[in-house]
Formats: structure tokens, sequence, C-alpha cells
């Protein structure tokens, strides 16, 4: 077909994201893009930004750009093939990102968790002083 403009890449994007069971908010988190912005793209109410396509491509290393931009090709480059076995590769990778965000993101909360707790100590003292 080979057609390259806005709304065929888009088609593709979604095709990629039903594809490997991708949700748009996990599309969005993946790439770094507030969730609204990447509905409002998607569904035609903002323009597909360059931005966007590049995320999608540099955090999809397996996705063909080829294929994406101008649909020729495989969705996927050669050295990711289709298998199981790639795909479980594939999986474990972006689990192993998923549980370091976790992990940084709980590190976060405790520590927000201690200062709300040393906060609410220093209420209750001056509570006291008054």
């Amino acid at each position: 077909m080979n057609t390259c403009n806005k709304e065929s890449v888009l088609h593709r994007i979604n095709e990629f994201r039903e594809y490997s069971a991708i949700s748009k908010s996990t599309l969005a988190a993946s790439i770094g893009v507030e969730q609204t912005t990447l509905n409002n793209q998607i569904i035609g109410k903002r323009g597909l930004s360059l931005d966007t396509v590049l995320a999608i491509l540099s955090t999809f290393s397996e996705l063909s750009s080829e294929w994406l931009l101008r649909d020729r090709g495989d969705m996927f480059l050669k050295k990711y093939d289709g298998s199981l076995e790639a795909n479980a590769v594939r999986q474990a990778e972006r689990i192993e990102k998923l549980i370091g965000t976790i992990e940084t993101l709980q590190e976060s909360i405790d520590l927000k968790n201690q200062t709300i707790a040393i906060l609410n100590e220093r209420i209750k003292q001056l509570e006291k002083s008054n």
C-alpha cells in the first residue's frame, strides 16, 4: 500500500498496539507522553507529533520505522522475529523496565510518607506548645 499520511500512521500505531496487547495508557507511560495527549493524537483531536512517533520508535526498537511510516516491509525488524521466544524476551525486558520504574516510584512514596510523618509530628508539637 505504501501510504505515508497521518491517518495511516495512526492506523499502524493502533495495529502495533493491538498486536502487542498494549493499552493506550501503557503506551503513553512507556514513551513518556501524557495519556490525554497521546489519546488526543490517536483519535485525531490533535495532530500526531514527531516527538510521539520518535518516542514510539525509540522505545520499541523492534518496530520497523519503514513499516510504521510508509507501510513498507514487516511490522518488526528482521532481528526481532515474531517467534514466541523473541516475544518472551521483549516482554521480559519490558517487565524489567517496569519493575525498575515501580521501585523508583516506591522509593519516592516512602520518602514522602517519611516527610508526612515528620510534619505530622511537628504539627502535634506545635499544637501542644500553644
